[in-house]
């Protein structure tokens, strides 16, 4: 039976993800799901979910503070090709760095950079917060299902600007083009919350359960 990790760091709302996991895993996706702070469980697992809540560099500092775990997620993901899936912050340390308040390295698995999301319509609100719609860009086996004018659940004040733009799957619009969902090899990263988002977010992670590069 397959195991699906999701790293807890202390940065992300993991309660509501597991349960979205585990909900999906029991409806016919399969698999075992875990949340787990040890590497050893990383290296072993089939696939890893790193989600994230909070500012770039803290989430940096705490995923670093974790001893072995930055080498675990490598080696499983970009030496053993397991699938991975970033989730908000999650997905932005995916980048190769992050410009919220201060440079900060990412991981640099998906070339590009986060920076502040900024409306042309200065009424639009920063935090980009609620429902909003996606607009799919390149296919991808996590989207199938998924249809542009689908909805997810956003919150959050900066994107991943991407330097490839087949790295980009999906975007919404909030006065300009916002990044929605990346992916390249066995990597895929949303900027919403698919524990949150309902139909779209659910069918998306059992298609992410599923998902055999």
């Amino acid at each position: 039976m397959s195991l699906t990790v999701l790293i807890d760091y202390d940065s992300g709302n993991l309660h509501s993800a597991e349960k979205a996991f585990q909900r999906m895993a029991l409806e016919g996706a399969g698999g075992t799901i875990e949340v787990t702070t040890d590497p050893d469980r990383v290296a072993k697992a089939d696939r890893i979910v790193l989600p994230g809540d909070g500012a770039f560099p803290a989430c940096r500092r705490a995923l670093d503070a974790q001893t072995g775990m930055v080498e675990a997620i490598t080696e499983a993901v970009r030496i053993k090709g397991r699938p991975f899936l970033g989730i908000c912050v999650g997905m932005q340390l995916l980048a190769t760095r992050g410009l919220e308040y201060e440079p900060t390295p990412g991981l640099a698995w998906i070339g590009g950079e986060i920076t502040r999301i900024t409306p042309s319509d200065p009424s639009l609100k920063v935090p980009h917060m609620g429902w909003n719609v996606l607009t799919l860009d390149n296919c991808h086996p996590v989207t199938e299902g998924l249809q542009t004018g689908d909805h997810a659940y956003f919150v959050h004040s900066y994107h991943m600007q991407v330097a490839d733009p087949a790295h980009l799957i999906a975007h919404t619009d909030h006065g300009g083009p916002v990044t929605a969902i990346v992916g390249a090899d066995t990597v895929i990263g949303t900027q919403f919350h698919p524990e949150k988002s309902q139909t779209a977010g659910l069918r998306l992670i059992a298609n992410f359960l599923n998902w055999a590069p």
